[in-house]
């Protein structure tokens, strides 16, 4: 078997689940981001309804 291959291989493989788990993370917070921004009404409306 062809070892410094398989090594290399492997690192990166480790290292595209590291890239793809840090996306992952950066994504949840954009969208948690999203969400609590759309769900909080608008200032406008606020005043309007007072």
């Amino acid at each position: 078997m062809n070892y410094p291959i398989l090594i290399g291989v492997a690192v990166l493989i480790v290292l595209l689940i590291g890239y793809l788990i840090r996306k992952n993370q950066k994504d949840k917070k954009e969208f948690e981001e999203e969400s609590i921004q759309s769900e909080l009404p608008p200032e406008k409306d606020d005043k309007e309804n007072l």
